[in-house]
């Protein structure tokens, strides 16, 4: 089940996704899942697609880890689609019953909306699994360093998501082994109505919990021994350097923006 657990997690490679800035991948897939509700029609889906596609391809990860991190979103992917398919009244009438219409132009909607999702986490699984959660911290603070005019803790923030980034799959692989453990003493998990599920994730959260407080605690003794102090000014072990390969990626995809642009109907 590990395997299949992405947030947080760091799939080593030497590709070109990898060698890139981690700042030039933040501000693409920020900018790519803003861009993204612009498309409107099936050639400019197709070009986003494309991209993402050939992105992927780019990373040599397997196809696998791309599905393993649809796959837990797929269901809310389709209950959204499944709105714009028996609810949206436009164009040709197919079927209708009750409340529920399917129209040519609900169809549309409907395939559009699954693509625009799907590509969304894609394009979030390209980021998480070509860049480290430290290389992510990095990248923030220098997207949220203007706000330090205004006293935002900008370090603070970006310390919390690193912890909170590196600590996802550890704490879902502590949550694995207690459950295996209740279930080895004859607890049964999966079983009765939402009720007595609910109930049954007591033996579950209580020993997370303590687990959790335990890990933090541990954590801050860490930190505090090896000297880390609370200052506004802080040093990096690693050093961003933004590269021609950053900037050939940022020109690339601003090209791609500016096509889409072009091939939407307004």
């Amino acid at each position: 089940m590990m395997n299949n657990m992405l947030l947080g997690r760091f799939i080593q490679g030497h590709s070109f996704p990898y060698r890139l800035d981690p700042r030039s991948k933040l501000l693409t897939t920020i900018f790519f899942v803003f861009i993204i509700f612009f498309a409107n029609n099936w050639e400019s889906y197709a070009l986003m697609i494309a991209y993402t596609g050939i992105l992927m391809h780019s990373t040599k990860v397997q196809l696998r880890v791309f599905y393993n991190g649809l796959k837990p979103l797929i269901f809310l992917i389709l209950f959204t689609s499944a709105l714009q398919l028996f609810f949206v009244r436009i164009g040709t009438e197919y079927f209708h019953f009750g409340p529920f219409y399917i129209t040519s132009g609900g169809i549309i909607n409907a395939i559009f909306i699954f693509i625009r999702f799907t590509l969304i986490i894609l394009m979030s699984t390209i980021l998480t699994v070509t860049t480290s959660s430290v290389e992510i911290a990095s990248g923030l603070t220098w997207l949220l360093n203007p706000l330090r005019y205004v006293n935002v803790p900008v370090d603070d923030i970006a310390l919390m998501m690193s912890i909170s980034l590196r600590f996802v799959p550890t704490l879902f692989e502590k949550f694995l082994s207690i459950m295996k453990a209740q279930r080895a003493r004859g607890a049964i998990l999966n079983e009765g109505g939402l009720i007595k599920r609910a109930k049954s994730l007591l033996p579950l959260i209580i020993p997370l919990f303590v687990k959790s407080v335990d890990a933090a605690l541990t954590l801050s003794t860490a930190m505090e021994s090896r000297g880390y102090r609370d200052v506004k000014t802080r040093s990096h072990y690693r050093i961003m350097k933004w590269g021609i390969t950053d900037l050939m990626h940022v020109i690339v995809f601003v090209i791609v923006v500016i096509l889409m642009m072009l091939l939407r109907t307004e």
